[in-house]
């Protein structure tokens, strides 16, 4: 089952046309990764999306839901749950606080957070401002759990991380697909990593949906024809 479609999606920053004809599925249970070089059009989509960008054209559906429409608090209470790039998660709130502000009945409480992020539960009652980039990325995952989504959106969890946490998120986010089934969208640079856990790929050139396909049929040559690498 599709639960969510975007087809030939435009947007606008003011005057400024970011989108042009985005299209993309997720499926149910599946995860597909959003890519391109910088600037072409992936956050813009994921703000598209979470309903903090107007859409110009095209169609959103969610869950059979069509999403334009919509506020972005509505759309994330149909189910679509935020990472937000750049880890913002409430500085001035503890890490307890952070993950129970925007909670939803469900699955994902502090337990079943604390077990996939243990040092989430080893600094619960410290603010979140005192944590280092990784604890945070962590947190705000959490955070994005703990609304008990039907979807995941991660806009480059891993960014800026040392080596060892970005491991540490790879191997929960691993374990969300592979334990939780949980449908995500995920933007990231890592071809590698992206490899092991996504199901699709789609690219992005200037604003458009150039290529997608299974991830086993993202070739070198497509790769380096439209992500440099």
């Amino acid at each position: 089952m599709t639960l969510l479609r975007l087809v030939d999606v435009s947007a606008f920053y003011g005057r400024a046309q970011a989108l042009f004809k985005v299209s993309l599925e997720v499926e149910e249970g599946q995860v597909v990764a959003l890519m391109g070089r910088n600037g072409m059009g992936k956050s813009t989509t994921i703000k598209t999306i979470c309903r903090m960008l107007p859409v110009a054209g095209g169609e959103i559906l969610f869950d059979g839901h069509d999403l334009r429409p919509l506020p972005s608090h509505r759309a994330a209470r149909l189910g679509i749950g935020l990472v937000p790039e750049g880890r913002r998660c409430f500085p001035n709130l503890t890490v307890e606080e952070n993950l129970i502000a925007t909670a939803r009945p469900g699955f994902w409480d502090l337990a079943t957070v604390a077990e996939l992020f243990p040092r989430l539960a080893e600094r619960r009652g410290q603010l979140a401002a005192s944590l280092s980039g990784g604890e945070q990325q962590m947190l705000v995952i959490g955070r994005a759990l703990m609304t008990n989504p039907r979807l995941l959106v991660l806009d480059e969890a891993t960014e800026g991380l040392a080596p060892i946490v970005r491991q540490e998120i790879w191997a929960a986010i691993e374990r969300l697909k592979r334990e939780a089934g949980l449908s995500i969208l995920i933007v990231d640079k890592s071809l590698k990593e992206l490899g092991r856990i996504a199901d699709r790929a789609v690219i992005l050139q200037r604003g458009e949906t150039v290529w997608s396909g299974p991830m086993a049929d993202l070739s070198p040559e497509i790769a380096h024809s439209w992500l440099g690498v």
